[in-house]
């Protein structure tokens, strides 16, 4: 049934979309209803809780069945694309280097391409992972990363640059949309990298250069 939705956390349009058997994100990003979430949110893939958003009603759809013969159907379960880029804290992306990305009972396995990046189709409504990234040349040297997918609030919250930050390798400590003392200085640290103004404030500037370097 239609009717407004209250984004909370974890939640993504593509999940959402899913969750109530619309085809994609693009379904409620483009209804009329949601002009005020997409002038909001002009980037679809973030949203953040508390956010509203209207679900409209799915479309019925029908298929011929042959009669007095039993007929089978098969639901297909929606995805979406989850892109990682694997980069060193120096922002150097890790080319080539074999991963392993489990989303919850699928495995997935390859190389990172040129730009560092795994990209792979999931499930549009999972909400957790784990990825691995092993280096063949030095069997004793991976890395582990536990994903949450959806869980990136936008970068003018609070929240999402504590989360950004922590990605990139600036120890803003726990996405708890509190602007203290270490999330302070993870923003300083961030500024004086990539020469913006050093005072610790993530304003509109440094929101935009997170946005740019994280990739969202």
């Amino acid at each position: 049934m239609a009717g407004w939705y209250t984004v909370k956390q974890g939640d993504c349009l593509a999940s959402l979309a899913a969750r109530h058997g619309l085809p994609d994100w693009r379904a409620i990003y483009n209804h009329p209803q949601n002009g005020p979430l997409q002038q909001k949110r002009p980037n679809p893939n973030v949203i953040a809780p508390g956010d509203r958003a209207y679900i409209p009603d799915r479309e019925s759809q029908s298929k011929d069945a042959v009669v007095d013969q039993r007929n089978t159907y098969k639901l297909a379960r929606d995805k979406t694309t989850l892109r990682v880029v694997v980069a060193d804290e120096d922002g150097q992306p890790y080319q080539q280097v074999e991963y392993q990305l489990t989303i919850g009972e699928e495995t997935f396995t390859g190389r990172t391409d040129g730009e560092g990046m795994v990209r792979q189709v999931i499930d549009a409504q999972a909400t957790s992972g784990v990825l691995k990234v092993m280096w063949p040349d030095a069997p004793l040297r991976q890395c582990t990363w536990q994903l949450k997918l959806g869980h990136l609030d936008p970068a003018s919250e609070i929240s999402g640059v504590q989360a950004r930050l922590n990605n990139l390798g600036y120890p803003a400590g726990p996405v708890d949309g509190i602007l203290g003392p270490v999330t302070r200085a993870a923003v300083r640290a961030f500024q004086d990298k990539y020469q913006l103004t050093v005072d610790g404030d993530p304003g509109p500037n440094t929101q935009a250069k997170l946005e740019e370097v994280h990739g969202s």
